[in-house]
């Protein structure tokens, strides 16, 4: 998710204190400061009922994984940049706690929460795995949970043909990339190829996702976010570019531009009076940040701009630090954006 290419930019960035690369580092560094007191809160069975049958169990229970590893991120993140051992060191408690603690997830949404909430951790494992804090024990206990618990979750839900599938992917892209196996990211590509031409319909409509009535927008992110993701842990670990294919990647753009076009105008949104839009949330502004340097495009940066440094920091984790992780088609120090191979006008 964050390869090395990424960081060195980043950091040279912040040596020079650039905008916005500056100010979201120092709030980076702000969050991650306060959460070095905090105790984590693994669990035995992570047990999360469906949201719709008993949502303040399931906000509840989701808390405890979405707030670790969120932690978890945040400080191995600060660490690759600062260098500063006392960040590493947290990351690892959190890691370590879920690794020794957690042994099985249950009930109606278990494993999408652990899919979709579970991707933090595995970005933070990734980002610490080669540093000298982790100590080899204690990566291996890790990866065993990978194998026990969180893959064989990802995997359960990854064949579904809305959201759940979408996490799944994202979240089994995450333990191939950390455990090695090409086999696994070549299964991931595969299910996201064929399946995009009937998940977004020509006009850039998510056809599972605007069914959820108020809710609509708001699952049209939830299933784009862990898709642009997975894009682009594809193009790290293969060099193959799903943003910018004629097929996959002009009906990734269109779905975005649609859903930018009624969260901007909820008022015109089809599907249903009133939908939550995302006013007053960190939402869509975390993937439409990720997305304008892939795609180049002005109208998301304009939508953006005001809210930067843009951080997304609960309940799900596919872009949690875009403001100050940029993702870069190409050569970091060379052009800032791609330029997209077919028309999209």
């Amino acid at each position: 998710m964050h390869p090395d290419s990424q960081i060195r930019f980043v950091k040279s960035q912040i040596e020079k204190e650039s905008e916005p690369y500056y100010s979201a580092y120092l709030d980076l560094i702000s969050k991650t400061d306060s959460l070095l007191a905090e105790t984590h809160h693994a669990c035995v069975d992570f047990s999360v009922p469906g949201f719709y049958f008993n949502p303040e169990e399931h906000r509840r229970n989701s808390l405890a994984l979405s707030e670790d590893a969120f932690a978890a991120y945040a400080c191995a993140l600060a660490y690759r940049i600062s260098g500063e051992d006392k960040y590493g060191a947290k990351a690892c408690y959190f890691l370590n706690a879920w690794a020794t603690v957690n042994q099985t997830y249950s009930n109606a949404d278990g494993e999408l929460v652990l899919a979709y909430n579970g991707t933090a951790l595995l970005i933070a494992g990734e980002l610490m795995y080669t540093s000298g804090v982790w100590c080899q024990t204690d990566k291996e206990r890790f990866t065993g949970w990978i194998t026990k618990v969180y893959q064989p979750a990802v995997n359960s839900i990854r064949n579904r043909t809305n959201n759940w599938g979408d996490w799944g992917r994202f979240g089994s892209l995450l333990c191939a990339s950390l455990l090695g196996d090409s086999n696994e990211v070549d299964k991931n590509m595969y299910l996201i190829q064929s399946d995009l031409p009937t998940k977004i319909a020509p006009d850039g409509r998510m056809k599972e996702e605007i069914k959820r009535e108020k809710n609509g927008l708001w699952y049209t992110y939830f299933s784009l976010a862990p898709i642009t993701a997975s894009c682009w842990l594809i193009y790290n670990l293969t060099g193959t570019n799903l943003f910018l294919t004629e097929k996959e990647g002009a009906l990734i753009k269109s779905a975005l531009d649609y859903l930018l076009y009624y969260c901007v105008k909820p008022e015109e949104w089809p599907w249903c009076a009133s939908p939550r839009s995302g006013e007053g949330e960190p939402w869509p502004e975390n993937l439409f940040e990720a997305m304008s340097t892939v795609y180049c495009e002005n109208q998301y940066d304009k939508f953006v701009r005001p809210f930067r440094p843009v951080v997304y920091p609960y309940h799900s984790y596919a872009w949690t630090f875009p403001t100050l992780m940029p993702v870069i088609i190409g050569n970091y120090h060379g052009q800032s954006c791609a330029e997209p191979r077919f028309n999209l006008k």
